[in-house]
């Protein structure tokens, strides 16, 4: 009954974190250290990754019109432009497909400690505030999807191969990306939630082959719950970043990730320093 409270507690986290651009990861190594699973670093490893599962979900379950194109209240002209958007999505994933394979035990290994975290908490937060002051007073020139050109999503996709560096957040570097090449905050967003689709289903997929399809009763279980949570978490944040993002820019998470930073160097280096 208490690891499901611990595992409830960190669907949570990742379900308001994975979409926020505020890194899932600085806030799991915080939260996992006062709410410790009783399960092996393997299935650790394995778990913080496949409860994305239930993230990718809500992005269909909310999206999913959008996304289909094969619904049959769409023109055949929504049609080809829902297809056009999934070719631009799949080329995204590539890059960050390509080295995460290659790197992915280099990168576990040895950038996954707590001052990597806070070192990429506040650096992007600081590239977020000044992103959004320099777009203060720069309209955007993509304001849609079908607006966003297969280089434009490439380029998005390169930036999210920077997220692969533990504490980065996959949203925010991709978001970052997106106001970069002109995107309103908004299609960088969307476009953001879509290209977690192949990306975190491919993480989730490599994660479980590592570790084997042999859960034992209380793994499955708690895994599952897991997702499910997340999904149920992430359906709000993703409805809540949308519809704050219409009045506001995303100014406020790079203080925040400032000070998460801040608070992730402090605490680990105080416990290093009087272990």
């Amino acid at each position: 009954m208490l690891e499901a409270l611990k595992v409830i507690i960190l669907g949570i986290v990742e379900g308001i974190t994975e979409w926020l651009p505020i890194s899932s990861t600085g806030h799991l190594i915080l939260v996992e250290e006062f709410v410790k699973l009783k399960m092996s670093d393997d299935f650790m490893s394995m778990f913080n990754v496949v409860i994305q599962l239930g993230a990718i979900l809500a992005v269909v379950v909310i999206y999913f019109h959008k996304l289909n194109p094969f619904s049959r209240i769409k023109t055949d002209k929504q049609k080809k432009l829902t297809l056009q958007l999934w070719v631009k999505v799949i080329v995204a994933a590539v890059p960050a497909a390509i080295i995460g394979l290659l790197f992915d035990d280099f990168l576990d290994e040895h950038l996954m400690n707590y001052v990597v975290v806070a070192i990429m908490l506040i650096l992007y937060g600081v590239i977020f505030i000044v992103v959004e002051k320099r777009n203060e007073h720069v309209k955007p020139a993509v304001r849609r999807l079908s607006d966003l050109t297969v280089p434009m999503a490439l380029l998005i996709g390169g930036f999210q191969v920077l997220a692969l560096i533990p504490g980065t957040s996959r949203s925010g570097a991709t978001i970052i990306g997106g106001l970069l090449i002109g995107a309103s905050r908004a299609v960088a967003a969307e476009f953001t939630f879509f290209l977690a689709i192949p990306v975190m289903f491919g993480a989730s997929l490599l994660k479980i082959i590592k570790f084997g399809f042999h859960f034992t009763g209380m793994e499955g279980f708690l895994l599952l719950l897991g997702c499910a949570v997340s999904f149920g978490v992430s359906i709000f944040a993703i409805r809540f970043l949308m519809q704050y993002i219409k009045g506001h820019d995303f100014k406020v998470f790079g203080y925040y990730r400032i000070v998460l930073g801040i608070i992730v160097l402090l605490y680990f280096g105080m416990s290093a320093l009087f272990a």
